[in-house]
């Protein structure tokens, strides 16, 4: 794997259509400085423009954290009026992991807390390793999350589990995280990135157009009433139809065989 470009705080590996991208700061546990954000912002850039990618993995650099949280350090500086301004930009970094048509997985490994947890919620699957541990301990410091952790917390994991993670702030293992529904799977420290790239590659194999509009409607979905989410579900549905990749897909299945998507 070669890198393409060069970050301060991020490593950005490349191949076979999948970026991966680590968070480079293991001596701070890959804590979330305010260079992390500004960067994690261009490599979505770049990834997003990339139309070699097709798929994004997010994990962190050395065996102990994944994303340890935020700079305490720089926390430490916010006041009353400079606070709010740090959680929007979280916010909307984030929100574009979430918005991204190309698929995202979060591959866990160690540490996950704070802004870290709300990083990999942000992303459309997330894998941990059995090693790995996740909370949202930010009462402990007398704040509450700031990068939607109150909101996409509760729609995973549902109100009272959330409630018990935020007002505790405790940590909870990889295999009650997987208990409650935020994580999709547990597996050996060794097998974390193998079993990211094998669900990516089984993504791959799917209608790319496919991907991205069902990307786009529950991402848009959860925003809305079931009403506006359905007609939004409609409308892309009927999307479909206006693509050669539809057509494709049907041939391929009556006559048996594997499809050749061309994404268009």
């Amino acid at each position: 794997m070669t890198p393409k470009t060069t970050y301060e705080t991020l490593l950005v590996e490349k191949q076979d259509h999948i970026a991966t991208v680590s968070f480079n700061r293991p001596k701070a546990l890959n804590a979330l400085s305010d260079t992390v954000l500004k960067e994690l912002d261009a490599v979505v850039t770049e990834l997003t423009e990339d139309d070699d990618i097709r798929g994004v993995i997010f994990t962190g650099s050395g065996e102990k954290a994944f994303v340890a949280g935020a700079d305490i350090k720089e926390l430490s500086t916010l006041n009353a009026v400079t606070a709010p301004g740090l959680s929007r930009m979280m916010q909307r970094t984030f929100n574009r992991i979430e918005q991204m048509t190309k698929p995202t997985i979060a591959a866990v490994n160690g540490f996950c807390l704070g802004g870290g947890n709300e990083f990999a919620m942000s992303c459309h699957i997330r894998v941990a390793s059995e090693n790995a541990r996740f909370g949202q301990p930010e009462v402990h410091l007398g704040i509450i999350p700031g990068a939607m952790g109150t909101i996409r917390l509760p729609r995973l994991v549902g109100k009272g589990n959330a409630m018990e993670m935020i007002l505790t702030g405790r940590m909870i293992k990889a295999k009650e995280a997987h208990r409650i529904g935020l994580v999709n799977h547990v597996v050996e420290p060794d097998e974390l990135l193998p079993k990211c790239r094998e669900i990516l590659g089984e993504i791959f194999k799917q209608g790319p157009l496919a991907i991205r509009f069902a990307i786009e409607a529950i991402h848009h979905g959860l925003q809305m009433s079931a009403d506006e989410g359905g007609n939004l579900e409609s409308d892309l549905f009927g999307l479909c139809y206006a693509t050669e990749d539809v057509r494709e897909g049907m041939a391929a299945f009556m006559e048996k065989r594997d499809p050749d998507f061309k994404c268009k």
